[in-house]
């Protein structure tokens, strides 16, 4: 018997190990990004120096609707070295500090002057690391994505303001649902309002050719799209970026090393041609459903909205660390260096400085 054992326990050492199962890829979107909103177009960008010193400050940008030039309207008084989101689908911008500091919480703040004034208000929990974790209903009714993948929302941007959030979904609730389990639903990265302000959700599947875009009916999270086209059907897809439009939700989508933009009216989707990514550093929205993506080596792709196609704009100013929208499908790129932004419009074949600000940064403060 023992001779037995010794002979079973030696066939069961020598059976090859199972390889262990390839970790699912997580795109976590950076926060650097525009929108574009009734009051004007914001930006957001990091400046200052090192992060690991605690001398990088997120900046909020804006140009007012019929301007020009860029003002620096970044709400004082609260650490920002953890990043700032925003969401402006209502009559205001709404903005959200990321923990930092020592913060367990995100504090916010509302503006409906472009930025002159701001309202302080307090979310208590944690904002997730990504630019679309707010939002906000042409309502003014408000969700927010946190850090563990649940999400809260409030009624109006009073309550937001408040501190009045309730629970809507967990992470866990949304990857056990229907369509969920369909995707294999490994994370959450961006939270929308979709047409008749129904509350959206969108990240990250395991099951290749699914795009995970979900929608709320009533307590019932179901699968709204878009379909995937059939040439990356092996492809693992991440949203990077989920918006309300006037004609209903707007997604930006990475399938392997792929990009595409996808538009809804409610009925059904309209997915773009791919386009080869690489590295996304920056992603936003513009009016019309349009989209542009900051890439690496100083490249950039614009859509201008359903039926349209990638375009590559001229190679980007030295430090761009955003763009955004302009008039006539115009782009302005937003450059940092330290405390220096240097505003560059996008003219014929090329760009031309139009602004340069410097930004009083209060280095070793952390706030």
């Amino acid at each position: 018997m023992g001779a037995a054992l010794v002979l079973l326990a030696a066939g069961c050492a020598a059976q090859p190990a199972k390889p262990a199962a390839p970790s699912p890829r997580v795109a976590t979107p950076p926060l650097a990004t525009s929108l574009v909103t009734a009051q004007g177009t914001w930006a957001i960008a990091v400046m200052g120096g090192s992060a690991a010193s605690g001398n990088d400050f997120w900046e909020l940008f804006v140009r007012p609707q019929g301007a020009s030039r860029w003002s620096l309207v970044t709400p004082q008084g609260v650490a920002d070295n953890g990043g700032l989101v925003a969401a402006g689908a209502g009559p205001g911008l709404l903005v959200g500090f990321r923990p930092s500091q020592g913060l367990a919480f995100s504090p916010l703040a509302s503006s409906t002057d472009t930025g002159k004034s701001w309202a302080p208000g307090l979310l208590d929990a944690d904002l997730a690391d990504v630019p679309d974790a707010l939002a906000e209903g042409t309502a003014g009714q408000a969700m927010a994505l946190l850090g563990n993948g649940s999400i809260q929302t409030a009624p109006t941007a009073a309550a937001a303001n408040a501190g009045h959030w309730s629970p809507l979904a967990s992470l866990r609730a949304l990857a056990a649902s229907a369509p969920g389990r369909a995707c294999g639903l490994v994370g959450v990265s961006a939270v929308s309002f979709g047409l008749h302000n129904v509350p959206m959700a969108a990240g990250s599947c395991l099951r290749p050719g699914v795009a995970g875009v979900f929608a709320d009916a009533g307590g019932t999270w179901r699968a709204a799209g878009p379909p995937v086209p059939a040439g990356l059907g092996g492809d693992q897809v991440q949203v990077l970026g989920l918006t309300e439009t006037a004609d209903g939700p707007a997604a930006l989508l990475e399938a392997g090393t792929s990009l595409l933009a996808a538009w809804s009216d409610g009925a059904r989707w309209t997915v773009s041609a791919p386009v080869a990514a690489g590295r996304v550093s920056a992603a936003g929205f513009g009016p019309g459903g349009s989209a542009w993506v900051l890439l690496g080596g100083g490249r950039a792709q614009v859509i201008a909205g359903p039926g349209g196609s990638w375009r590559a704009l001229p190679e980007l100013p030295p430090g761009t660390a955003t763009l955004a929208p302009g008039a006539g499908g115009g782009y302005d790129a937003l450059a940092a260096s330290g405390a220096r932004l240097t505003v560059w419009r996008l003219a014929g074949a090329g760009w031309a400085q139009v602004q340069v600000m410097n930004v009083p940064i209060s280095y070793g403060s952390s706030s």
